[in-house]
């Protein structure tokens, strides 16, 4: 069990440098967005290129940071039932949906996506639009992506074990945390709370003088 955890934190270590890295692409396609709006608006001047360049971009997002968002327990689970289980048996039923269900589907796609790849790549395929790019880069994406998906999902199967044998940590403690939208709302209410405090603070002053 320690070289199945060791390896565990060797693709949790991966796909959190991965993941962390993506993230900066999404400046990159605010920018290229923002610069495509403004020239387009401003100019009349479009590229298909650049437009291209866009979606590679978010594809690139979505793809890669699948194992990193599987690693945060971000994916979206309906578990209406499941959360009125024991924490064990959701457990098992997580081991059975990753065995039964995700690694079969992403294995499929990872499998039958390498070889749409190999084909662009052998055909230097490009866009069909005027000016477009290359179109294997993108094609790539969803190999890498779902094997970096398919690693997590390793990765989650052995912690879940290990919980399950007594030799690691509930694997699925995130679920029970507050999600991201409610930490954006708490954040929110938090600064409307401040500007009001200081806003009575600097009515109290005025009132002093």
């Amino acid at each position: 069990m320690k070289f199945l955890l060791a390896l565990s934190r060797w693709i949790d270590a991966v796909n959190r440098r991965v993941g962390q890295a993506v993230t900066w692409l999404i400046l990159i396609v605010v920018v290229i967005s923002a610069t495509n709006a403004v020239v387009r608006k401003l100019f009349s001047v479009s590229s298909n290129a650049w437009l291209e360049l866009q979606w590679y971009l978010f594809g690139a997002i979505f793809l890669l940071c699948a194992g990193y968002t599987l690693l945060k327990n971000e994916h979206v689970r309906v578990d209406v039932i499941a959360q009125r289980l024991s924490r064990r048996t959701q457990i098992k039923i997580e081991i059975f949906g990753i065995l039964f269900f995700m690694m079969p589907a992403c294995l499929v796609i990872a499998y039958l996506s390498w070889f749409m790849f190999a084909d662009s790549w052998v055909t230097q395929e490009m866009s069909s639009n005027s000016g477009g790019l290359i179109r294997w880069p993108a094609k790539l994406l969803i190999p890498v992506g779902f094997a970096l998906l398919i690693a997590a999902g390793i990765s989650h199967l052995i912690k879940c074990i290990a919980f399950l044998t007594g030799d690691g940590p509930d694997p699925m403690d995130k679920l029970s945390e507050k999600s991201a939208e409610e930490l954006l709302a708490e954040e929110i209410a938090n600064e409307a709370r401040e500007r009001e405090a200081r806003s009575q603070h600097d009515e109290q002053d005025k009132a002093g003088h």
